[in-house]
């Protein structure tokens, strides 16, 4: 994308010119469970008649990238941004891995260890 084609959507006093959820259609769920801290990367080749925005996070997910990242960069909302995505992983144009917890948020000794470091500050 362009310089020039960023002008057509964004205005420096107003700033997004097309309503956000014009973009998904009205659609305000989107049919993938995606975290913020999801990663997306892009598969494959484009597919035909992608739309712009389709085509922006495309290009940005060519390496790792999570849900956050994308959306900053696509100035969205991150809810738009998560149907924009999911859209992406339903036509398998996109992968999504949620990311990983490096430790059971159950496991007690584990929290006992957290209260004590906490009360120590």
């Amino acid at each position: 994308m362009t310089s020039g084609e960023d002008e057509l959507w964004l205005d420096d006093e107003a700033g997004l010119l097309v309503r956000p959820y014009t973009v998904t259609a009205g659609r305000t769920h989107p049919t993938v469970d995606l975290d913020l801290l999801s990663l997306v990367v892009a598969v494959g080749p484009r597919p035909p008649a992608v739309d712009l925005e389709h085509a922006r996070a495309l290009d940005l997910c060519r390496t790792p990238t999570s849900v956050a990242e994308v959306a900053a960069h696509l100035r969205l909302p991150v809810v738009v941004t998560k149907v924009l995505i999911s859209d992406l992983v339903d036509s398998r144009a996109m992968t999504a891995h949620a990311p990983r917890t490096a430790a059971d948020p159950t496991d007690r000794a584990l929290l006992e260890k957290l209260l004590d470091g906490l009360q120590r500050v």
